[in-house]
């Protein structure tokens, strides 16, 4: 499971990807974790502003305003490549959105389209999950975004994903998590990913190797079907399973977890449904294959 960093660490891997930092005010405190979780953390979410100006920027995402209260990003992108410490726990960033997207982040698959939304039904609380940096542009297609700021871009998504041993998959932007949401406009975040993914090819300030560092595909067990479960099986598989569900923060067993699927292993993996975002019928405990490849079992 994906803690969040702690100030610090959070500033040592940023300098470390060569971010130029400026930590504002009193960030390391500022947040809104009483109202809601901060982790797992499972992705970084790119937003325009629109707005100008660093000053007037950095300003707005700390305060925030009287129906959005501050903080409203981790950190603010200027047009020079700065990066501007907001906060370092929950911020009103992200708000409601797909749980199918959040699927596809966490099992670092490619995103579905969006249909939802803050507010609408089934939505899931971006805030708990992703890292939100605000990139200081007015969002209308024609301002422009400079090198200096797109680099900063890669190099903070990079660095996050680096730390946490994730690909560019989990590096998303805001419309790709809420349909009503337009952010970041003005360029691809498919582009941009392609980006983060050759950088986290090498080490920072290094040479590009030619095709960048990519997880193993044949280390987690493939999904076994639906029906496999509801035979009450024994086997190694749900060991590990279970063992993957305890790591993850969703253990609801007594002891074990064994090889004999029991109903402390449905309860499990139900909260393992809960946590990507399903509800009802799709959070009854029995595993299907995107929350299945989203687990990443290892193989047995």
């Amino acid at each position: 499971m994906a803690v969040p960093f702690s100030p610090d660490r959070l500033v040592a891997i940023l300098r470390a990807e060569g971010v130029r930092v400026v930590e504002v005010d009193e960030w390391r405190t500022h947040n809104r974790n009483h109202r809601g979780s901060f982790g797992p953390i499972n992705g970084v979410m790119i937003h325009h502003t629109v707005s100008s100006g660093t000053e007037s920027s950095v300003r707005l995402c700390y305060d925030g305003y009287d129906e959005l209260p501050g903080p409203l990003c981790h950190g603010v992108i200027a047009k020079d490549g700065t990066v501007y410490l907001i906060s370092s726990g929950r911020a009103n960033h992200a708000g409601g959105g797909d749980p199918g997207v959040l699927s596809a982040v966490v099992a670092e698959q490619s995103l579905p389209a969006t249909n939802k939304h803050d507010g609408s039904p089934g939505a899931t609380d971006g805030n708990a999950h992703f890292y939100g940096f605000e990139c200081v542009n007015l969002g209308d297609g024609r301002d422009p975004w400079p090198d200096e700021q797109l680099d900063a871009i890669e190099r903070t998504s990079a660095a996050i994903c680096r730390a946490y041993g994730w690909s560019a998959a989990s590096v998303i932007g805001h419309k790709e998590w809420s349909d009503w949401k337009s952010d970041p406009r003005g360029w691809s975040m498919d582009d941009m990913r392609e980006r983060i993914d050759r950088r986290l090819g090498r080490t920072p300030e290094q040479p590009k190797p030619t095709e960048p560092t990519k997880p193993s595909a044949t280390q987690y067990a493939p999904f076994p079907g639906a029906g496999w479960f509801r035979q009450n099986p024994r086997s190694p598989l749900i060991t590990a399973m279970g063992r993957r569900l305890v790591a993850v923060g969703c253990s609801r067993y007594s002891q074990g977890p064994g090889p004999q699927w029991t109903e402390s292993d449905r309860q499990s993996y139900a909260a393992w449904q809960r946590r990507l975002g399903y509800s009802g019928d799709d959070a009854d405990g029995w595993p299907g294959p995107t929350s299945w490849a989203a687990l990443k079992v290892p193989k047995v």
